[in-house]
């Protein structure tokens, strides 16, 4: 069931015509931007996005000029975990585990969830509850639920993401807020 509706919510983001993603994202990124929670954060985890996302490097730029610190996750296959490390300019990163940009200077910028304020994660679909339909290995799951505090989970999604239901299995982390071109869902009041 759940690579079908990944396969099918793809597949809907993919078509999004290159116009129309730009003005979107420049809606989600805004509305990112204006959140208590980015406000108040003073370090937070991104993903960097990539194929058809939405595209967080206005955000990175935009968080690193306001002074926080910001990290990237960095895929660990042999671990099957994220490592979390610190960028200070997105001309850090390059493209390494299938095509993803990460942190290319790695000596001294290693950071630990237990300080991070927010993380920006990204999906394949999102219902309301803050069900998160991830793509398939489970590095943001794992990663979230071996935090010993509450860390402030947002997704950045386009309409096209967001479906009635998204299947849950017992080791999925939910988040606690979805941001659209359209709306802030807080998935908290929906549970």
């Amino acid at each position: 069931m759940k690579k079908s509706l990944r396969e099918s919510l793809l597949k809907k983001r993919d078509s999004i015509e290159p116009k129309r993603k730009n003005e979107k994202e420049a809606l989600i990124i805004k509305r990112l931007l204006n959140i208590q929670e980015f406000k108040k954060a003073k370090s937070i985890l991104f993903y960097a996005s990539f194929r058809s996302e939405v595209d967080t490097m206005g955000c990175l730029n935009s968080a690193i000029k306001l002074g926080k610190k910001i990290g990237l996750p960095k895929v660990d296959k042999e671990q099957g975990c994220l490592n979390l490390y610190e960028i200070k300019d997105t001309s850090e990163l390059q493209p390494n585990y299938m095509g993803i940009l990460e942190l290319s200077i790695l000596k001294g910028r290693k950071m630990n969830l237990k300080d991070i304020d927010v993380v920006v994660v990204p999906g394949a679909g999102f219902d309301t509850k803050g069900n998160r339909l991830g793509y398939g290995a489970g590095y943001y799951d794992k990663l979230l639920s071996g935090s010993r505090k509450h860390i402030t989970t947002i997704a950045l999604a386009f309409e096209e993401q967001i479906v009635p239901g998204v299947p849950r299995e017992g080791h999925d982390v939910r988040v606690d807020k979805i941001i659209t071109e359209r709306r802030v869902i807080d998935c908290r009041n929906h549970r």
